[in-house]
């Protein structure tokens, strides 16, 4: 029984499915007792969903987490059964210090180092188990020992979420939002931080007889994998920049509710689920950017001034001394072939920039270029060009965004119709660009909003 279950688990590392997983690796009910199945607890799997899973990466540290995770599911099944045998014998407690031959250290610093694709299947063993792995603990262990995974989270349908885990290329549906339909036309900002998926966005509210469009924030958070509202920054705002280092993300810049452009920031603590106000940023500005790099928050581009025109320098927010320094000719204006017509600045999508290794990077939709920021000469140079398939209008519909040390480009095809996209991936330390496709599927072909979770 103990290998056939072991193999159940490994079988999910070896075979290629196609099927999408419904969530199931973060579905903590998975792990049910049976009392007609000689009172021992079964994993109970739906058809393939619980090891629909690609061919995993050829790493060590994949190969290293793959045995440390089974040897942990051969010890704690082991334990689970005798806790089963205890319970047929009158024994009703529970086998709650996680893996007993190691203790219950030990057992944490283990499932900190297992991938967390592995959480849903480790947390069904039993109420321990699940308690931690919804644990914020884990996770602040995962980074103190620097064990992060980069999940990439988007949406092409409006308020429908999904997840790719590129290690794995294995596709995760979200739960649906409770909002109204109101939020589905408003505008959406979306950031990753902590262990948090925020969605920012409008909803019609009624006040005093009369209905009004009011900011809201839904949070996902994956270790409960649910939605939730009613949070509030201390001035909401929308079309803003914002970015994440950790557990921490500075949002600046944006709209108030009556459209007056802000200059204003503030920083998130997800953990504490507080709101500090920053100073101000030397220029208002929205329809911006922003990065971390070398530990400072940059916002770049975006719309300002008494015309509304673009903006072509950055800003700097050094986290030390709390103040700000404007950076000139930051943003990627293009320098290549020139556009056929012009869009008003209104109609852009904001500079689609990323940040690997601290080394700063731009994808110019118009020219279908990719560039690089040289820091020490602040200027933009071309590294090479984009996916062939990165369609969008405008900029808009198109992901463009670090995943761990490699970019990610998601997109669909600029004709109308073809309902599929395509995740495309370069390692800047690897030489020249050179994309490869990490996965391909049916779904809409722009992508609304994407944020990256590295945890």
């Amino acid at each position: 029984m103990l290998e056939d279950r072991r193999c159940v688990l490994s079988r999910g590392y070896r075979r290629t499915c196609e099927r999408e997983d419904d969530w199931a690796c973060m579905n903590y009910e998975l792990g049910k007792f049976d009392a007609k199945k000689n009172g021992k607890r079964q994993l109970e799997i739906d058809g393939d969903e619980e090891v629909c899973v690609r061919k995993l990466s050829k790493q060590s540290d994949d190969c290293e987490r793959l045995d440390l995770t089974l040897t942990l599911f051969d010890i704690s099944v082991s334990q689970a059964d005798q806790s089963a045998k205890q319970h047929q014998a009158g024994d009703t407690s529970d086998s709650g210090s996680l893996i007993h031959q190691i203790g219950w250290d030990n057992s944490i610093s283990c499932l900190s180092r297992c991938s967390r694709s592995d959480y849903g299947s480790i947390a069904s063993l039993n109420r321990s188990f699940r308690s931690v792995i919804r644990s914020s603990e884990l996770y602040r262990l995962r980074r103190e020992n620097g064990v992060i995974e980069h999940w990439v989270y988007f949406s092409c349908r409006l308020i429908e979420w999904e997840a790719f885990d590129p290690n794995r290329r294995r596709w995760m549906r979200l739960p649906m939002m409770a909002s109204n339909e109101s939020f589905k036309c408003s505008d959406k900002e979306s950031l990753a931080v902590g262990t948090q998926l925020l969605l920012f966005g409008k909803e019609l509210m009624s006040h005093d007889m009369s209905h009004v469009m009011s900011p809201v924030i839904y949070k996902y958070c994956i270790l409960t994998n649910t939605w939730s509202s009613g949070m509030r920054m201390n001035a909401p705002r929308c079309l803003f920049g914002s970015a994440s280092l950790g557990e921490i993300a500075i949002l600046a810049g944006g709209c108030d509710s009556d459209g007056n452009i802000l200059s204003s920031a503030e920083l998130y603590n997800s953990e504490k689920g507080t709101w500090k106000t920053l100073p101000s940023m030397h220029k208002p500005r929205k329809m911006c950017s922003a990065v971390f790099m070398d530990n400072k928050f940059y916002v770049i581009g975006g719309i300002g001034g008494s015309e509304s025109k673009c903006l072509t320098c950055g800003e700097e927010f050094n986290l030390e001394t709390n103040s700000w320094t404007e950076i000139p000719n930051m943003s990627p204006v293009r320098t290549g072939v020139a556009r056929e017509f012009d869009v008003p600045a209104t109609a852009e999508a904001p500079p689609l920039v990323a940040v690997v290794r601290n080394e700063l990077y731009a994808a110019d939709y118009a020219d279908m270029e990719l560039r690089k920021y040289e820091k020490e000469r602040k200027i933009w140079v071309t590294v090479g060009g984009l996916p062939e398939r990165a369609g969008s209008m405008n900029g808009w519909g198109l992901a463009f965004r670090a995943c761990g040390d490699q970019l990610i480009v998601i997109g669909g095809p600029r004709a109308v119709g073809e309902g599929y996209i395509e995740v495309n991936s370069w390692v800047p330390t690897e030489g020249p660009p050179e994309w490869n496709v990490l996965a391909q599927k049916q779904s809409g072909n722009f992508v609304y909003n994407c944020a990256v979770m590295g945890c």
